[in-house]
């Protein structure tokens, strides 16, 4: 297929779901549990609930909602060290839209910005540089956040700023990694997982051969997929297909955009800007070993956290937000206390209301007032 209509066409999904249907049919499953499927990224879950794919699926399918949307994990107390630097005189603080509006203890960056701190919306971390640049005697700081996915960007831009020798440019550096994340997960107890939808976006830089150990050692098979609705339904087709015939693989099928070997350039990037922190702390999932990375050594003059004066308190979620629930997969987002009450994309108590990938986010916008009143 070649235009993305295609991967939108209706008669091939239902010909998809024949096909699932199908293997469903053959497979000798329990009575008393669906097979659980966990799509990591959050992207598969806003195209999911967009599409509507959860509800064609069979009933013996359940999918399990990840921790893979980077501002969702976002841990209050980070947000509140964001809030302090942008705060700090001098200072020019941009960050993605998405960042702007997560709730910090005290304050989000939007609510910073309207107390008067200068809170700047960019699209890419060359968007900041451009600023430092064009204003010399500001410090211009960057949030860099995200996955792999955003880390090259992150580090090709302290790389150029190096080049040029432009001193008055930092990153505030909040990036994560996915594998050790994954890792947590499995490792939770009572958590029932049978299989992995595996990130798009993350694998076309670190390719394939990262997520071995969870086929090899944990023995649930992997898909990596694509985000059309046509994707997803061929990737839970090929997880159903292992499961059906015992096999615990990671395959590729978002193959047109993922090499299995990643993308070296962008790697040799990210290895020779960041080394990774000894742990770094989740909201919702607590401190996971090695999942966070910072700036090496080298680069310490780019170093917001050492350029600049924070809180770093660690701060924990209000007890009515059940956020950690939810990226866990322990919960629906509508099984939340505050869903769609006290919490919405308007008024947000949790990061998972904020982002458009937020699993709430995505209820709420596609079936959240239909849940709303199963819950009333």
């Amino acid at each position: 297929m070649k235009y993305v209509d295609e991967f939108r066409d209706g008669e091939k999904a239902r010909v998809l779901i024949s096909e699932i249907e199908a293997l469903i049919s053959s497979m000798a499953l329990p009575p008393d549990r669906p097979l659980y499927l966990m799509e990591v990224c959050g992207g598969h879950t806003h195209s999911i609930f967009r599409y509507g794919l959860e509800g064609m699926l069979p009933k013996q399918i359940e999918l399990v909602h990840g921790p893979g949307c980077p501002v969702c994990v976002l841990p209050m107390g980070r947000v509140d060290d964001c809030v302090a630097i942008a705060e700090s005189p001098n200072v020019i603080f941009t960050t993605f839209g998405d960042a702007m509006r997560v709730p910090g203890s005290k304050k989000s960056l939007l609510q910073a910005k309207a107390d008067g701190a200068d809170v700047r919306m960019v699209y890419s971390p060359m968007d900041a540089l451009a600023l430092a640049q064009r204003n010399p005697e500001r410090e211009i700081v960057f949030f860099g956040l995200g996955f792999e996915t955003t880390m090259p960007s992150t580090a090709l831009t302290i790389l150029q700023a190096e080049s040029e020798g432009i001193r008055n440019f930092s990153v505030f550096c909040n990036h994560i990694t996915i594998v050790p994340t994954i890792k947590a997960i499995l490792d939770s107890p009572g958590l029932q997982l049978d299989g992995f939808l595996g990130p798009g976006h993350v694998s076309m830089v670190i390719g394939t051969a990262p997520y071995e150990f969870i086929a090899n050692f944990y023995r649930k098979p992997m898909v990596v997929a694509g985000f059309e609705p046509l994707d997803i339904l061929q990737s839970i087709w090929m997880l159903l297909k292992q499961i059906r015939e015992g096999r615990a693989e990671v395959e590729n099928q978002y193959a047109r955009i993922v090499p299995d070997e990643g993308n070296n350039a962008a790697l040799h990037a990210v290895s020779h800007v960041y080394e990774l922190r000894e742990f770094f702390e989740w909201r919702g999932l607590g401190s996971i070993d090695h999942s966070g990375v910072r700036l090496r050594e080298a680069y310490a003059h780019f170093d917001a956290e050492r350029k600049f004066a924070i809180p770093n308190v660690r701060i924990a979620d209000p007890k009515s937000c059940q956020c950690g629930e939810v990226l866990k997969g322990a919960i629906k987002p509508w099984q939340c206390k505050v869903f769609g009450t006290s919490c919405t994309p308007e008024t947000p108590l949790g990061a998972l209301m904020v982002s458009s990938e937020g699993a709430c986010a995505a209820y709420y916008q596609y079936g959240g007032q239909k849940h709303q009143a199963e819950v009333v």
